[in-house]
């Protein structure tokens, strides 16, 4: 899935929470088209309708500044106005979209991350009457379902160019991204553990297992299934980096490695359950079943089975 589809997938979501929450029947939005921005000019182009009966409002490009939402986007805070069409606290570049959809009560509650201003979302009621606090709370609640999903996104593509980064570096980071790729020079027939680790430090390949353990537990909450293949395939190759030309199946679930590759950062069961999204008596459940696995009786032990079976770096 292209990142325009991901974009697409989070905005119906998101569009569906807010109407079930609020009880409004039109709720639309878009993103930013022109990418993240701050203030001062950009737009965002609606791409999502849900409950709409025209379309009279998909593909309008919302300028910063220029009615209910853009507005919103100026501000970086929602907005409401009671009567759109007669309303003197914005301006009225769209007013034929919105009245030929009949809208009159409309909130927009802009999608801000990281201080960013990265779209809006809009909940509408085809009568004039006020938007009141519980209505505006579940939109703004929908907005950050979109929020998240974009940090987690966000973070995942960091990591990736990172990883990608140090590969075309010359640093000791690189050789451990270039023996990932399997492309280090010197490391022979010997097998990619043998060639890297004789040319990466302790302190590398640290910084390896922690790139491991983070791009593990991001990989679930990526809605975007092609991102999230590429995010696995990643930690694929940097648990080979270290381990035997063949992987040892010891039938470890993907919830039983994400853990394991918590734990081996030194993260606790509570931290792995909040890096997880987990209750941490799932986290110890899933620990417990690893280890079993694994023929371990300690922590370390699992860790250090794993790490040979070839599923952590």
């Amino acid at each position: 899935m292209s990142a325009d589809g991901a974009d697409a997938v989070e905005m119906r979501a998101a569009l569906v929470r807010l109407r079930r929450g609020t009880g409004l029947p039109v709720a639309f939005g878009g993103l930013m088209t022109g990418g993240p921005m701050t203030g001062g000019t950009g737009s965002v182009r609606i791409g999502e309708l849900s409950g709409a009966v025209t379309g009279a409002l998909r593909g309008l490009a919302i300028a910063t500044g220029n009615g209910l939402g853009g507005k919103a986007l100026a501000l970086s805070r929602p907005c409401a106005v009671t009567d759109y069409p007669v309303s003197r606290h914005i301006s009225h570049e769209y007013d034929a979209a919105v009245a030929a959809e009949g809208l009159l009560s409309v909130l927009a509650v802009p999608v801000v991350v990281r201080r960013r201003v990265r779209g809006v979302l809009y909940g509408a009621l085809r009568t004039a009457q006020p938007l009141g606090d519980r209505t505006l709370g579940e939109a703004v609640a929908a907005a950050r379902d979109v929020e998240q999903a974009l940090v987690v996104r966000d973070e995942a593509r960091a990591l990736l160019a990172a990883v990608a980064g140090a590969g075309a570096s010359g640093s000791v980071a690189g050789e451990v991204a270039r023996g990932v790729a399997g492309s280090v020079a010197g490391a022979g027939g010997s097998g990619a553990g043998s060639g890297v680790g004789a040319a990466v430090g302790s302190a590398a390949w640290e910084e390896v297992r922690e790139a491991h353990g983070a791009l593990r537990a991001l990989a679930p909450r990526v809605v975007d299934p092609a991102l999230r293949e590429e995010l696995l395939a990643v930690c694929g190759r940097l648990a080979s980096a270290t381990a035997p030309p063949r992987v040892r199946d010891v039938g470890l679930t993907p919830r039983e490695v994400d853990v394991l590759a918590c734990v081996a950062t030194g993260a606790t069961n509570a931290a792995t359950a909040e890096r997880l999204g987990l209750r941490p008596e799932t986290v110890k459940g899933y620990l417990r079943s690893a280890m079993r696995k694994l023929g371990a009786h300690t922590r370390l032990e699992a860790v250090v089975a794993a790490r040979r079976a070839g599923l952590l770096p």
